[in-house]
């Protein structure tokens, strides 16, 4: 759940692009004169991002007249998303907007793909519009579905509009089991609202980030036990507090990178864990 910069190009400018080289001349003169909708509706959604009141846009107020959803629908697949395309250009720079390739709906896995925040099976008006493109993972793309959200609780975080990465939510706990494993949840600040409590659990549970940082987690956990049993089995005496003590250094240095990655939740979950510092680890 990463903020990505917003992009350089507007509705207007990438739809303009993309119909430009379109041969049938009646289609092309009917996407023209959808234009000025196209950009009124793009200004109206940036709006409601702002405000987080998506949900509120009614779905029959972006399509436009004289063109229907398969034709818009096609600008995208067609002439943006289609290779070699007259907007490829547009969606690779937005593929690559991704802080290390990453997707910032999960965090984890490599960006691959562009998701329509709004889905353009029912905002048709919002298929090339930048802001609506966001990059994504194909399972993260793949879970999100085409569904609008009901209420502003239902709205899953904007990686262009929503900046959630200045305050720590990502907890994470051990599990005294064998082998050790980590548990992961929302625990927002005070100063959040509600609403936005309501919408990182929703997003959470949404693209299924629990399950994927458990996994995670027991990975890495499976990595470092050869280390941390040295550390422990070192000094008879203070072996517990040297394992307890590296733990934590690897968790700054991962909250220097991401304040709520998955990386900086498990490091410090398993140095404050007195249980796996002793010898939980093996």
């Amino acid at each position: 759940m990463w903020q990505v910069d917003r992009p350089k190009y507007t509705a207007g400018n990438s739809f303009r692009v993309c119909i430009s080289r379109i041969q049938d001349p009646e289609l092309k003169k009917r996407l023209r004169k959808a234009e000025t909708f196209v950009i009124t509706a793009a200004a109206s959604y940036a709006a409601s991002a702002e405000s987080v009141t998506l949900h509120s846009l009614e779905q029959g107020d972006f399509i436009p007249d004289g063109v229907t959803k398969e034709e818009l629908t096609s600008v995208y697949t067609s002439r943006m998303a289609k290779k070699k395309a007259v907007g490829r250009h547009i969606y690779d720079e937005l593929i690559l907007a991704a802080e290390d390739g990453r997707c910032p709906l999960c965090g984890q896995r490599p960006v691959s793909t562009l998701d329509h925040h709004l889905p353009k099976t029912l905002y048709p008006a919002l298929v090339v519009d930048p802001l609506n493109l966001v990059p994504a993972c194909a399972d993260c793309n793949k879970l999100k579905r085409d569904v609008a959200p009901h209420s502003s609780e239902e709205e899953t975080i904007h990686p262009y509009f929503d900046k959630i990465e200045c305050d720590p939510w990502l907890r994470a706990d051990v599990i005294d089991v064998a082998p050790a494993a980590v548990r992961f949840s929302v625990s927002p600040p005070e100063n959040w609202s509600s609403t936005l409590t309501k919408r990182v659990r929703h997003h959470f549970k949404t693209f299924g980030l629990a399950s994927l940082y458990a996994s995670q987690a027991a990975q890495e956990v499976g990595n470092i036990r050869y280390y941390l049993t040295q550390l422990y089995e070192a000094d008879t005496t203070q072996g517990a507090q040297r394992v307890s003590d590296h733990l934590r250094e690897q968790a700054e240095s991962r909250r220097q990178a991401h304040i709520n990655s998955w990386q900086t939740a498990t490091y410090s979950a398993l140095a404050d864990s007195s249980w796996f510092c002793q010898g939980g680890f093996a």
